[in-house]
């Protein structure tokens, strides 16, 4: 790397791995962070005022997925590089990560070498991949993704419901909703009833259970 002092923001909604996190980059001559976040709407206002060289993000996020943070801060602050610190290897989260403008994508079972790679590697203008899970987003990739298969339930559901849903299982109301969202009401009602009908699934219990089960939410 030819830049001195690179600027991190940190996205991880534990506090303690938050910490570890900035005493291991701190520790390093040439990365500062710069802002924290715990969650993904503050991870937005983090990026906005700090405007980072990178931002390492956990994308099992409180009140913001993930997936919608690296969209909406591909959309406001492209110069920033986004790397993915997460546990999940399954090929759906990977591809989401990526088509959304993810830079790498990291797992938390990498060690510190790993991590720096990974680093060093999105700051430089490359992609990283950890070498764990390379060959699930190759075969994700190969020819486009042209082979034909059903889509299931859960690729039918627009980013905004997607959204939607990560609140509702998090035990949000509608109007708390559509303040984090900045829609309305009666937007929000359209949006449940659409996850519904789409997952086949009736109430908010058994849309807690599906957000929890597909990763967007944890207990």
């Amino acid at each position: 790397m030819v830049k001195k002092n690179y600027t991190i923001v940190i996205a991880e909604d534990h506090q303690i791995v938050r910490q570890g996190l900035c005493s291991l980059l701190n520790g390093s001559d040439d990365l500062e962070v710069v802002g924290e976040a715990g969650d993904g709407l503050e991870t937005i206002r983090c990026i906005l005022e700090t405007e980072p060289d990178l931002l390492l993000l956990d994308l099992n996020m409180p009140k913001m997925s993930g997936i919608s943070v690296i969209l909406e801060v591909k959309r406001k602050c492209p110069q920033t590089k986004v790397l993915a610190l997460t546990m999940h290897k399954e090929e759906d989260f990977i591809l989401q990560a990526f088509q959304a403008g993810a830079d790498g994508y990291c797992l938390k079972s990498a060690g510190h070498e790993e991590l720096l790679l990974a680093i060093e590697s999105v700051l430089s203008g490359k992609h990283f991949v950890s070498p764990e899970i390379s060959g699930t987003v190759l075969e994700g990739y190969l020819d486009d993704r042209k082979t034909i298969r059903k889509r299931s339930s859960w690729e039918t559901l627009t980013q905004r419901e997607r959204e939607v849903l990560k609140l509702v299982g998090e035990g949000y109301q509608n109007k708390e909703i559509a303040d984090y969202l900045c829609i309305s009401i009666k937007t929000v009602e359209k949006h449940r009833a659409n996850i519904m009908e789409k997952l086949d699934l009736h109430t908010a219990s058994a849309l807690t259970a599906y957000a929890i089960e597909k990763g967007i939410v944890t207990r």
